[in-house]
Parts: C-alpha cells; structure tokens; sequence
C-alpha cells in the first residue's frame, strides 16, 4: 500500500505540472486581456506602462517560467483587473462554495444511500417505483430551470424565503435544495442497480439460507460490496462541486467559486482561471487518492502491493 500511495503521489505531481503548463498555453490562446483593459483615452505610453507592469510583454515562454516558479513558492499571482492577489479571492471565495456544496453533498448522498437502498431491497414495490419516478423526474428537469421555479414559488409568490445571498439560515434553504436535487437522481439510481446485483449474487442468497437477519444481510454484507461503483461516482463528483455551483451561484448571487471563474474567463483573467483550475487538479488527484485507498478497505481482494 505504500508503495501504490508513493506511485500515484508522482503521477499527481507530473500531472498537475502537465495541467498548468496546458492551462497556461490554452488561456492566453484565448485572447489579450489588453484588449479589455484599454481605453479609447489611454496613450501608447500608458498603455505599454500597463501591459509591462501586468508582465504582458514578455514571451510565453519566459511568462510560463515565471508562473511557474512563482506556483512552486506559492505565489498564485495578482488578478490583472482587480489588482488583488489571486491566493486572497480564492481564500474568500472558496468557504462560501464550501458552505453551499459540504452540506448539499452530504444530504444528496444519505439519501440517494437510503432511497437506492429502500428502491432495491422492495424490489417492484411502491417505494421502488417511487424512487425511479424521482429518480427519472431529477434527471428530465434541467438545474437551471428547477432553481428559477424554486425562486419564483417560494421567493416571489410565497414570499416563504429570500431569493439570493447567504446572510441567515434562510438563504441556504433554496441553494442547497436545488444543488440536492442535481446530485441525487444519478447516484440514486446508480445506488439501486448495484444493490440489485449484489442481492442477487449467490453469497447474499446463502447468508439469508443461514438465518442471518435481514438487516445484516442488507447493511452489512449486500452494502459493502455494492459501495465500490459508488464511491467511484463520489470520487468523481467531488472535485467538481467547486465549480459545479456555477449555475446555482449565479441564480441565487452566491459569493463563491462559480461567479469568481465566469467573471475571470470573461474578463480574460489569467491568473484567477489558472489558480482555480490548478485548485480544481489538485482536488481531483487527492480526491480519487482517497477513493482508491477506500478500495482495499471495501474489498479486501483488491491489492495494491503488487502494483
């Protein structure tokens, strides 16, 4: 095992210097944020006197340098349109995404948990067909027009909740519901089909031959065998909460990563769009680290020393 964790440490490390050296190139091929920055009454003196402060008129390649050696120390840069460093927007931006996304994921996986568990073991029943028509319903209903309903309902006719900022309990209620209900149809559904194949492998038929109770058979035996597809998808979905929250930030006006990122890719903000996606990287390698330690834990066959 530690030798695996040493591997995928190095593979991380190359891949998240492949990520910034791409991310870099991709960005500036986007355009010059100079064009956004001028005005019809700056000089060409004025106008170089920027461009050379932003480091804009240097080479890509002595740029790339720079960025570089500035990431290593860990120095994210200064916004070119904000003059703020980038490391200060992303501390202040972050926690708010954090307080929207930690507990939407938390309350979508416990249910989608429970209600694919429920779906599988009352196979056909009504709380079966019950969680596929919730499940169909969530994934037919685009995210963006559940959110717009939701305000228009609760905000404006009911008056029940307020429509944007998180300044009470209150303002988390409709964000958080509407990031829930993105979440869990898919990981719901994707719950019940890999219940229904462990319930019915010929181990589980045994274990219930034997007498053991139905809830250990269920919770014990059937769920921890079913948990790797699963937490596969978690692994996956994780990292992309950061930035997942675009459209409901965007709806609801939450201060967090989504409406930092799409005001930077307009405004062709270099250094916030490669801070946010070498943050992003950073997520998705440590993330699927844990998830597949969490595989030798689940199962017991998958061995890792060999690698």
């Amino acid at each position: 095992m530690t030798r695996f964790i040493i591997i995928r440490l190095l593979q991380a490390v190359v891949a998240l210097i492949g990520i910034t050296i791409i991310v870099f190139f991709l960005v500036r091929a986007s355009g010059d944020p100079m064009q956004l920055l001028a005005n019809p009454n700056m000089t060409e003196e004025q106008y170089n006197y920027i461009k050379a402060r932003l480091g804009l008129d240097r080479s890509w390649g002595e740029q790339l340098w720079i960025y570089l050696k500035d990431v290593a120390r860990g120095d994210l840069g200064s916004s070119l349109v904000r003059e703020k460093p980038v490391a200060t927007m992303l501390l202040e931006a972050l926690p708010n995404t954090l307080k929207l996304t930690v507990p939407s994921f938390i309350i979508a996986m416990l249910l989608a948990f429970f209600l694919g568990i429920t779906a599988a073991t009352y196979r056909d029943s009504i709380w079966d067909n019950g969680v596929k028509f919730l499940a169909v319903l969530g994934q037919a209903l685009p995210g963006f027009w559940v959110a717009i309903m939701a305000v228009l309902i609760f905000s404006v006719k009911l008056k029940w909740l307020p429509v944007a900022g998180m300044a009470t309990p209150k303002h988390y209620i409709l964000p958080v519901a509407t990031m829930v209900f993105f979440m869990l149809p898919g990981m719901m559904r994707l719950v019940r089909s890999t219940m229904l194949d462990v319930l019915d492998s010929e181990y589980i038929k045994l274990a219930r031959i034997k007498g053991l109770p139905e809830r250990i058979v269920i919770w014990k035996h059937a769920l921890r065998n079913a948990l790797i597809t699963p937490l596969t998808t978690i692994g996956m979905l994780l990292p992309g909460l950061v930035l997942g929250a675009v459209i409901t930030e965007q709806i609801f006006n939450w201060p967090g990563m989504g409406i930092l990122i799409v005001q930077a890719t307009f405004q062709r903000d270099f250094p916030i769009v490669q801070a946010v996606t070498l943050l992003t990287a950073v997520l998705v390698l440590g993330i699927n680290l844990l998830v597949d330690i969490c595989y030798a834990w689940v199962d017991p066959q998958i061995r890792y020393q060999r690698m």
